[in-house]
């Protein structure tokens, strides 16, 4: 799943491990979801978005998301 967690952070001059002291994870958690490697639970994005004063509908990319996906099931039979 793609995010603005990476643009965010970096937005808000935070390393990956500030970030992940507060919203009380690690810091390879921070690394995996920019990566794209791992999609944070809801309560872990609430977490974030709080942090940086947006919706989870925001951080997570959520219409962008949902539109990318309904195109891979649009070429499903």
């Amino acid at each position: 799943m793609k995010t603005r967690v990476k643009e965010l952070r970096s937005a808000a001059g935070m390393t990956q491990q500030q970030l992940a002291e507060r919203v009380h994870v690690s810091s390879r958690t921070i690394i995996s979801i920019e990566k794209g490697q791992y999609s944070p639970s809801l309560m872990l994005a609430y977490r974030m978005a709080e942090v940086f004063g947006v919706t989870v509908e925001e951080l997570c990319c959520l219409r962008e998301n949902r539109e990318q996906e309904d195109r891979i099931y649009e070429r499903l039979p």
